[in-house]
């Protein structure tokens, strides 16, 4: 059963007993903490920072997080992900993987209950849910959303310190910098760009400054939306698409104008299908993001995948 202890339940009684003695306030504390269902941690001290812990317990809160501490932590200090890695429209993890850990709905009572080391929350966490689990003693990270192949590594070598697994996190990073990235030597010219639209889930393209865009153009697809000066989430109708086609369009979304048959009308254009699924996070997805690209690329030069 979840407790609201460490502040959050006091705090709203405050007002009555804020004229009793300290040493029956301190005693009123801490009975109404064991009537909550969970101790108080003793005075002057917090829970123990994953420094001086061998193997700190988390619980994360957002599904991007999920997909790197389920490559780095170890099972045992996975308490629960979150609950939004269950929801295909917003996970980058197969089903099966979500099913080996418990989940969360988000509120500060379920993770309290669970008790982590840390929290590994989204930057825009609710203010009020973060505030009570500092409250509670509890250590909350903080994480952006990548937009660069070397934010989302800074952010998996983040994870494996707090986890204490900096070889898991250097494993996954090695993955994650596959094929040259970064290596000018390696890029492909832009004599041999090919003009492409990533039609996203709602019909709407990426920015240039996006970790996906960084991805593409590495592997020497050219951005068709921006060079029609459009930005991120920018919205292209089928009318639109059919009037000014790309030279491949990478269909990642279901919507009605995305499965039109006008589409395979488009003689000078080559349609491909791309997972939706490798669009919504950084880390574990960026190998599998390059993989779907150069299979898409050696299709199109007639020759092996490499």
């Amino acid at each position: 059963m979840a407790c609201g202890c460490g502040g959050a339940s006091l705090s709203k009684g405050s007002k009555g007993i804020a004229s009793l003695p300290k040493v029956l306030l301190a005693i009123t504390g801490t009975v109404l903490a064991l009537v909550a269902g969970c101790a108080p941690a003793p005075a002057g001290r917090e829970r123990a920072a994953p420094a001086n812990i061998a193997a700190p317990t988390f619980v994360s809160l957002n599904p991007c997080l999920d997909a790197l501490l389920v490559e780095i932590a170890a099972p045992g200090q996975i308490l629960a992900l979150s609950h939004y890695s269950r929801d295909a429209s917003s996970s980058s993890l197969a089903r099966d993987m979500v099913e080996r850990f418990g989940t969360t709905g988000g509120t500060a009572e379920e993770v309290i209950a669970l008790r982590p080391d840390v929290v590994l929350a989204s930057s825009f966490i609710a203010p009020a849910t973060k505030a009570a689990l500092e409250r509670a003693g509890f250590r909350v990270e903080t994480f952006g959303s990548p937009v660069s192949v070397a934010q989302s590594l800074a952010q998996a070598r983040r994870i494996a310190a707090l986890a204490g697994r900096k070889e898991a996190g250097e494993a996954l990073a090695r993955r994650m910098r596959a094929k040259g990235a970064g290596d000018p030597d390696k890029r492909i010219g832009p004599d041999a760009t090919i003009a492409t639209l990533l039609w996203q889930p709602g019909q709407i393209v990426p920015g240039e400054a996006t970790l996906i865009a960084e991805l593409m153009a590495e592997s020497g697809f050219a951005s068709h939306s921006a060079a029609r000066g459009l930005g991120q989430a920018d919205h292209v109708a089928l009318e639109t698409l059919l009037a000014d086609p790309p030279d491949l369009l990478l269909v990642a979304g279901d919507s009605a104008g995305q499965e039109h048959p006008l589409l395979a009308r488009l003689e000078e254009t080559r349609v491909e299908r791309f997972p939706a699924s490798l669009l919504y996070c950084g880390g574990p997805t960026i190998p599998a993001v390059r993989a779907r690209l150069a299979e898409i690329r050696a299709g199109i030069e007639g020759r092996a995948e490499p």
